[in-house]
């Protein structure tokens, strides 16, 4: 598997998983919406997707020795 396809993949799956969680949790999605309205809530979305992509990349990398 090139690193292009994993790449491809993961994204994939981070894309669902947003959906999926937006559709069993309203609330995320009403706060999603209000963040897109309003600046002060519009960084705690943007720290929150980081966080998010920095887990899904960052914890599977071996500490470099």
């Amino acid at each position: 598997m090139n690193p292009r396809l994993r790449a491809f993949i993961r994204l994939t799956i981070l894309l669902a998983v947003a959906g999926l969680l937006l559709l069993l949790f309203p609330k995320a999605a009403e706060f999603v919406e209000m963040a897109s309205r309003e600046l002060r809530y519009l960084w705690w979305l943007v720290l929150l997707i980081a966080l998010g992509i920095w887990l899904i990349w960052g914890m599977g990398r071996k500490p470099k020795m």
